[in-house]
C-alpha cells in the first residue's frame, strides 16, 4: 500500500498556518483514471503524484480539475523530494520545466504567469477591506485579491476564493504569486489566508520565483 504525506507549505517562521498539501510518492501506483475521484476525497487543495521521483515528473490536481502547474504544490513537493535524498534541480509537471531549489529556510521554484490557470486578480483600497470580504467581490469564480500592507517594503495581504477549482478559499497560493509578481515587477513578501507567508522576487527571462517554508505534519496509508 502506498503512503500519502501531508504537508504544509507556506508556514509562518514558526512553522504555524500554511497550506496542507497530500504527496502520493509512488503515484503510479494510483491510475490516472482514479487520481482525481482521489484528489476530491481526500479534500486537500491540490494532491501530488510523483510518476518518477528520478525526473521529477509530476501530476497536479485540486478537488475539481487537474491543472499543469501550481505553486504550493511544486514547492512542498521539491522540499520533500529533497528531504528523502532526491534535491533535485527541476520538477516536470504538464506545465514545463520548473526550478527548484533551497535558500535557508525557503524552498523556491520558478515559473511563468502563462502557465497559471485563469484567476481575476482584483486589487482593494486595504488590508481591512481584504479581511472583510466573505466571498470573491463580483461573480467571477476565481478571483486574487490583494491590497498592499507596506507599498514601500513589498508587503502585500491576499486572499483567494478559487470556485472552480473546488476550493470555497485557498490558504496560500502561489501561481497567484507568480501572477502578481510578475505584473507589478518587484520583490514581494505576501501574508495570504489566516497567516500563511510567501515570498516571491521576479526570476530572469520573465519567469517569476516564489519560496516558502514547509513542514510535513504526518505520513500515512493511503
Amino acid at each position: 500500500m502506498s503512503d500519502l504525506h501531508v504537508l504544509r507549505v507556506f508556514t509562518d517562521a514558526n512553522g504555524a498556518y500554511g497550506n496542507p498539501l497530500g504527496v502520493v510518492l509512488d503515484g503510479s501506483s494510483v491510475e490516472p483514471d482514479a487520481r482525481q475521484a482521489l484528489a476530491r476525497r481526500l479534500g486537500f487543495s491540490e494532491t501530488v503524484f510523483v510518476d518518477d521521483a528520478s525526473t521529477g515528473t509530476v501530476c497536479i490536481f485540486t478537488p475539481g480539475r487537474e491543472l499543469p502547474f501550481a505553486g504550493h504544490p511544486l514547492v512542498g513537493t521539491g522540499w520533500l523530494l529533497a528531504s528523502q535524498g532526491a534535491d533535485l534541480a527541476a520538477l516536470h509537471p504538464p506545465a514545463g520545466e520548473v526550478a527548484t531549489w533551497s535558500e535557508g529556510e525557503l524552498r523556491w521554484i520558478r515559473g511563468r504567469a502563462d502557465w497559471v490557470h485563469d484567476m481575476h486578480v482584483v486589487q482593494l483600497d486595504s488590508p481591512a477591506a481584504i479581511e472583510a470580504l466573505v466571498a470573491a467581490p463580483g461573480d467571477e469564480s476565481n478571483t486574487y485579491v490583494w491590497a498592499w500592507d507596506d507599498e514601500s517594503s513589498g508587503a502585500v495581504r491576499s486572499r483567494y476564493f478559487a470556485g472552480t477549482l473546488g476550493i470555497v478559499e485557498d490558504e496560500a497560493t502561489g501561481a497567484a504569486a507568480v501572477v502578481l509578481t510578475t505584473r507589478l515587477g518587484r520583490p514581494l513578501e505576501i501574508r495570504q489566508g489566516r497567516g500563511s507567508r510567501l515570498s516571491a522576487r521576479p526570476g530572469p527571462d520573465g519567469t517569476a520565483e516564489v519560496g516558502g517554508r514547509v513542514v510535513l505534519d504526518e505520513v500515512r496509508p493511503l
